[in-house]
């Protein structure tokens, strides 16, 4: 089930949730919730302590999840969230020695642009599969819409400020693969433990793409 290539990661769900967690124990009944609502890739930060521990538990024990690590920023990163068993990888941003660092884990990874500029300098690389982040802020629909004609061998998974009303239209662009939301795990109901409202979530969002 694991993806080979970031097309595979595309093709597994019209929707990447971006998980912040806390607390490595939540990883697990958090993962199996939105798998069982159709949600089966999940991107699950770097930005705090837990982001590691969560991947390596998640990767251990949800064999229908298909988990992977996201806010990857130095070489570092790339590499123990590979020896943590992350199936894939996402950057916010990329550089030349970051790229790189990702290649060499053989994982399919999204390295993060805001321009043209970014995305062509990593298509020189042979990289046609991108996140566009952060989206909303950075240009949103009409930016990407514009990206199509210059760019068509590029896809995307535009990330950051996406909304359950504005995901329908930027899956609508010829040149997005997913979109990565925050909205699926709201800090509230993983707090409580309130798994039947997340996997109620990840079925809403599931069916965004028929």
């Amino acid at each position: 089930m694991n993806p080979k290539t970031s097309d595979d990661l595309f093709a597994l769900a019209p929707v990447v949730p971006v998980v912040v967690l806390d607390d490595a124990d939540r990883a697990v009944p958090l993962a199996r919730a939105l798998a069982r609502g159709g949600l089966p890739a999940i991107e699950v930060t770097l930005r705090t302590e837990a982001g590691l521990p969560a991947i390596e538990r998640i990767a251990a024990e949800v064999p229908e999840a298909v988990v992977g690590a996201g806010t990857v920023t130095d070489p570092e990163q790339a590499a123990a969230a590979a020896k943590a068993g992350a199936a894939f990888l996402v950057s916010p941003g990329c550089t030349e020695r970051l790229r790189g660092a990702m290649a060499g884990t053989g994982l399919p990874f999204l390295p993060g642009v805001a321009t043209a500029s970014e995305a062509l300098a990593l298509l020189e690389q042979g990289v046609t599969a991108m996140k566009f982040f952060p989206a909303e802020a950075a240009g949103g629909r009409p930016y990407l819409k514009s990206l199509a004609g210059p760019l068509p061998q590029v896809r995307f998974c535009p990330t950051g400020g996406i909304t359950p009303a504005t995901a329908p239209d930027y899956l609508a662009l010829p040149n997005v693969g997913c979109v990565g939301g925050t909205w699926l795990t709201p800090a509230e109901a993983v707090a409580a433990g309130d798994w039947g409202a997340i996997e109620a979530l990840a079925r809403q969002a599931a069916a965004l793409r028929g």
